[in-house]
């Protein structure tokens, strides 16, 4: 139950439209729900101000249904990350209203509104980085923030990515996507004077080592001041994106 939610209750008891006996009623299943297999975080909006998110990936079908169910039970967003298309077959079906992004793997579900926390630039060195900039680019969405897009414009093409220089420079935050050497997130945060926010992927051959080669290059990074997320981990540079915009 997100803070929203709580207030109109409090309100409807203060004006007489609910009793005291409701109010306990809608409130006995909080701060959480116990399903057996998950115990359902309902307090996460309250204290994070975004409802709890589930992770797909190790999860059946049903388990993933089931959560889903428990979150908009009481009216929350629901966001399912690392979802394959076969248990997002199955899942959807069971949850109205709820779709599916292929690309960026995630299901969402939209019940509560969205606030609007404002907009960063998402960037990606290639086009095999797009699940990762996709779903960045999707769990923003579900957190308020808008993305403008510049996709496909690596180290190897650095032309492509000085054409855009101006939409660069008008950011509030940059995310930059990458694989290989992950080289592109030291370069944006060379041109740039606002927070930057880097995502290494596992693109790569050989002795990428599956995106620790990236992950190493943007740690040591010569642009000073470049985040850095975890490999793959587009979900976690939007959340931190969020928290950025949430507090300005």
């Amino acid at each position: 139950m997100d803070p929203a939610k709580i207030r109109e209750l409090l309100e409807r008891v203060r004006e007489g439209e609910a009793s005291v006996d409701d109010a306990q009623e809608a409130l006995k299943r909080l701060p959480f729900a116990d399903l057996g297999y998950a115990v359902v975080d309902h307090h996460r909006a309250l204290r994070q101000g975004v409802p709890e998110v589930i992770l797909g990936d190790g999860k059946t079908s049903e388990q993933i249904a089931g959560i889903s169910q428990e979150l908009a039970r009481t009216g929350q967003n629901v966001l399912v990350t690392r979802l394959d298309p076969a248990k997002a077959d199955e899942v959807l079906p069971q949850i109205p209203g709820m779709r599916y992004a292929a690309l960026a793997r995630i299901a969402t579900l939209e019940q509560a509104p969205i606030p609007d926390l404002g907009s960063v630039t998402l960037v990606s060195a290639g086009t095999s980085d797009l699940p990762v900039a996709e779903e960045c680019g999707e769990t923003m969405r579900m957190l308020g923030v808008r993305a403008e897009r510049i996709y496909d414009v690596g180290v190897a093409g650095i032309h492509r990515l000085l054409h855009k220089r101006d939409v660069l420079e008008r950011a509030s935050i940059v995310i930059v996507v990458a694989g290989m050497e992950g080289a592109l997130a030291s370069v944006v945060g060379g041109l740039v004077e606002v927070p930057v926010i880097a995502v290494p992927t596992s693109v790569g051959y050989g002795a990428s080592f599956r995106g620790l080669a990236a992950l190493l290059g943007m740690l040591t990074s010569c642009a000073s001041g470049v985040t850095v997320v975890n490999i793959d981990n587009g979900f976690g540079a939007a959340f931190a994106a969020a928290r950025i915009l949430r507090r300005k």
